[in-house]
């Protein structure tokens, strides 16, 4: 069984204390870093103060990402499926 331990996350100049199992710890750090790299991003090239605002962004940015693997993995499944549904008309024949 996953230990639970307390670590602490800095967001957008904000720290949060979190209690996570150990497999936890390496995907929520790296998460921080991706979000503070956006941040960073979103800062520089909308010269935007309001952390809230820029925190928003990257909350749409994040979804729309994840919207889109989901588009595309339903479209590869699809593919596959016709694919293997045609093998199978031919291996009837």
């Amino acid at each position: 069984m996953d230990k639970q331990f307390k670590i602490k996350l800095s967001i957008a100049d904000r720290v949060y204390p979190l209690t996570v199992h150990s497999n936890q710890e390496e995907s929520l750090r790296n998460a921080v870093k991706k979000i503070d790299k956006m941040i960073k991003q979103f800062e520089q090239s909308y010269s935007v103060r309001d952390k809230q605002d820029v925190l928003a962004m990257c909350a749409l940015q994040f979804a729309a990402q994840l919207e889109q693997k989901e588009i595309d993995n339903f479209q590869t499944t699809s593919e596959v499926e016709s694919s293997l549904k045609r093998m199978i008309d031919l291996l009837d024949f």
